[in-house]
């Protein structure tokens, strides 16, 4: 507790003292670029790995990164999602996977969740990714399957995203745009998912402008501040499910723009 006391003193008198303009301007209101919606381990970090400054991030972290569909019972997610879109205007929404997730682990192994049944329940909206490792990846080692429904439940929640009426009115008409990332903790690598691509892949920034670029909602749009681009060696491809490229499971996104 101390060290967190010392921090909120360094904050006050070093930071907030230093930055004073841009805080006394955020208390006018706030308008952020992205809804960012994460887990809450404490190893992720969503303002440090993109470097987003205060009032850029409206951020949503829950078990999981997990997005109830619409209709659920009422929780803080749909609230937080509504508000983003309808009151906010945000105009990226960004559903972050990671490596190494403990609901994963639990979602894979259900016994770890034989004193915790609240974790258990909530992990009910993570359900139809449960139901894709058991169907199709039934050949992949356990030691890789962990990384396998990283990835797939970041997709499984975009999809549950889409039911959202807010989030679907704004998709329909091209004012927002939705993408699934997977951080990679041990390397510091964030990968995009591509649904033409059916993969995720490493995102880098370009050096020079870009012209409009593929959406992932399948649009041309004009590029983030900070381009994304992506490397086709296969060493910067994070492993997918072949069934997802043989069957474009998540085509239903690419076909979402205006």
């Amino acid at each position: 507790m101390q060290k967190l006391i010392r921090g909120l003193h360094h904050f006050r008198t070093e930071i907030f003292s230093s930055q004073k303009e841009l805080f006394e301007h955020l208390a006018l209101g706030q308008r952020p670029d992205a809804l960012f919606i994460t887990c809450c381990d404490s190893r992720v970090m969503p303002h440090l790995i993109t470097q987003a400054g205060p009032g850029e991030l409206f951020v949503l972290r829950n078990i999981g990164n997990i997005v109830p569909p619409f209709g659920s019972k009422l929780c803080g997610a749909a609230a937080a999602i509504e508000y983003a879109v309808c009151q906010l205007g945000v105009k990226d929404i960004i559903v972050c996977g990671h490596s190494l997730c403990g609901a994963m682990r639990a979602l894979i192994d259900p016994n770890q969740l034989k004193d915790m049944p609240t974790v258990a329940q909530w992990l009910i909206h993570a359900e139809a990714t449960r139901a894709i490792l058991r169907e199709n990846y039934s050949h992949v080692p356990s030691e890789g399957l962990l990384s396998v429904a990283v990835q797939e439940n970041v997709l499984t929640q975009l999809e549950n995203l889409k039911t959202h009426p807010a989030v679907a009115a704004r998709l329909a008409s091209g004012q927002l745009r939705v993408q699934g990332w997977v951080y990679k903790m041990e390397s510091g690598e964030v990968f995009i998912f591509h649904p033409d691509k059916g993969q995720f892949l490493l995102s880098c920034v370009e050096t020079q402008a870009a012209s409009p670029r593929r959406s992932l909602i399948g649009t041309s749009i004009q590029p983030f501040d900070s381009v994304f681009s992506t490397h086709q060696a296969q060493a910067d491809i994070l492993p997918i499910a072949q069934h997802v490229r043989r069957h474009g499971r998540h085509q239903v996104a690419a076909d979402a723009g205006p």
